[in-house]
């Protein structure tokens, strides 16, 4: 065939070159099926991590892009604690300290970034504080520290050259599959009707090595006339098929590829979101800022922020006074000064999500995925050149097959889709690489935005600070929940012993009724005893003489 006619049968194949250079061309849309990331800037695409550029860059690279719309001015920095900057010198000895990691400067972002042009400890609001009950809760006391497969015997055919344990393994997956006899065919036109994806995974065990398919012939070579056990059969049926390891390859990644892109979207898509909703939880701030103005003060210290880490160890600290940890008054203080703020755990759903996943799985995942599309592609050109060499009549006919199996490659089948599939996935993988960088690039600048150096920013994992964060919210809440709580019960217990004005007790006796009146004199005259018999004026009295009842009591008792 001429070099001519197979381009023009091919092109898709055959132009793999020129595909593949424009893999690295920025894409058009950043969708990948129900995955919005189409909100990334494009400055965030850039190659150079934000984590290991150097400090001393120069201002034109570090100007502001024009894109995205301006920003509201930033809130004046917050004033200094009055309570704090007083007390600072006499409280630096007396009262516990917390060992957090202070961060020394927080120099303005090096751009304009999602988050805005400052730090999030920029916009904090001042924080008040009882001083004088947190020195004699956290008060130091001297020298306490602060923290057989059954293997079933079946008739052996005449001819049978594997061992018991692969023999077995066949038979196994012969029972899920089709007959051998319709492998072929479905396998030529990769007719996911006959075959689905398990079936394909088994297949793939199944691949004979040259050693069996040698020890098959010349078993059968030697025994003409006596049949193949079932397991020799099928591997002899299926070494018959030309390239077939690179067809069942094929045919798993075009099958598989849906998944192994939402492998690597969906933690990416988890990571997005989460930053979004940290920047934008007001209940996050409140919490920052509180925590910063007790430690300040304990430290008597100005410090300016703290690495979040730390938000961790809120429980390992307790007072010395009522053991209580000191989560336990950072949430007293929030439902305090701040009675709007929500448990947080409820509001950051995607930051624990993205606290299970594994960036550095995901990354590899990726470079694998890259690596399976340009195999792909070899192993489609190597497909076509044996395919056509089945259509000339050089592939040698299979007894009782013929060319049953090319009438079955229909226009309408994967095999001859493939071209077609592996464009698309190449456009998709297009995406979904610069949806990785750009989220890996955010990252970064988000924790810019919390305050980390650049040195911080390169050794900080996003699965590792998404499940600090996700491990904080939820002892936040459990303390927040168990507060409530107990002043529930508090608000009950003391219901109970005195009434209110509007209970129905309360009604009763502040609107008594003409029927509740007589009710009440009437069980008064019952419960009041008479110890005196008093006798009816109005009754008539019959005045008999003692004697002469005492005659008649004498006159009964004669015998």
């Amino acid at each position: 065939m001429k070099e001519s006619d197979q381009t023009k049968e091919n092109p898709l194949t055959l132009d793999f070159d020129q595909s593949w250079k424009s893999f690295l061309k920025p894409a058009a849309r950043l969708c990948l099926n129900t995955l919005d990331f189409s909100d990334l800037w494009d400055e965030e695409d850039s190659t150079e991590d934000e984590g290991s550029s150097p400090t001393n860059e120069s201002p034109t690279c570090l100007q502001a892009p024009p894109a995205p719309p301006p920003l509201p001015p930033p809130p004046p920095p917050a004033s200094p604690l009055p309570s704090a900057s007083h007390k600072g010198a006499t409280v630096k000895c007396c009262t516990k300290k917390l060992h957090w990691r202070e961060l020394q400067s927080l120099a303005p972002l090096p751009r304009m970034t999602r988050f805005g042009t400052q730090t999030i400890w920029a916009g904090l609001e001042p924080v008040h504080l009882d001083t004088n009950r947190l020195e004699y809760l956290f008060e130091s006391k001297g020298s306490s520290t602060c923290f057989s497969v059954v293997s079933g015997r079946q008739k052996q055919p005449s001819v049978s050259v594997l061992g018991m344990k692969r023999s077995n393994i066949i038979t196994i997956a012969m029972s899920s599959l089709p007959p051998p006899r319709l492998l072929p065919p479905a396998i030529y036109s990769m007719d996911s009707s006959v075959l689905d994806r398990e079936d394909v995974q088994r297949l793939q065990a199944l691949i004979p090595t040259e050693e069996e398919l040698c020890l098959i012939k010349e078993a059968k070579a030697q025994n003409p006339k006596s049949p193949l056990a079932s397991a020799e059969l099928c591997l002899l049926t299926l070494g018959e098929i030309s390239h077939l390891d690179t067809r069942l390859q094929l045919w798993s990644f075009a099958l598989d590829y849906d998944s192994l892109e939402r492998e690597i979207a969906e933690p990416l898509f988890h990571l997005k979101l989460a930053m979004e909703q940290l920047s934008a939880n007001q209940t996050f701030r409140c919490i920052l800022a509180t925590v910063l103005a007790i430690g300040n003060f304990l430290n008597g210290c100005k410090a300016r922020g703290f690495e979040l880490s730390y938000l961790g160890k809120l429980s390992q600290v307790r007072d010395t006074h009522t053991r209580q940890p000191l989560l336990h008054h950072v949430c007293v203080l929030l439902m305090q000064l701040y009675p709007q703020s929500s448990d947080l755990y409820s509001d950051i759903t995607a930051v624990t999500k993205a606290g299970k996943c594994d960036y550095s799985l995901v990354h590899s995942n990726l470079t694998q995925l890259e690596a399976l599309c340009k195999a792909s592609w070899d192993q489609l050109k190597i497909l076509d050149k044996a395919d056509d060499k089945r259509k000339g009549g050089k592939l040698e006919k299979r007894k009782g097959g013929g060319r049953e199996d090319e009438s079955l490659v229909a226009d309408g089948m994967l095999r001859n889709r493939l071209p077609k599939i592996f464009k698309e996935c190449e456009e998709r993988l297009k995406v979904l690489r610069a949806v990785h960088r750009r989220v890996v690039n955010r990252f970064h600048s988000f924790l810019l935005f919390l305050g980390y150096s650049r040195a911080m920013v390169r050794n900080t994992k996003a699965e590792d600070f998404c499940k600090t964060i996700s491990n904080f919210s939820l002892e936040y809440r459990t303390t927040r929940q168990s507060i409530l709580l107990k002043k529930e019960r508090e608000r009950h217990n003391s219901g109970a012993e005195s009434p209110g004005p509007n209970t129905p007790t309360a009604r009763r006796k502040q609107i008594p009724t003409q029927e509740n009146e007589e009710q009440c004199r009437l069980e008064e005259v019952l419960r009041t005893p008479e110890s005196i018999p008093r006798h009816d004026a109005t009754l008539p009295r019959n005045r008999r003489r003692l004697a002469d009842i005492q005659g008649q009591f004498s006159r009964k008792m004669k015998w």
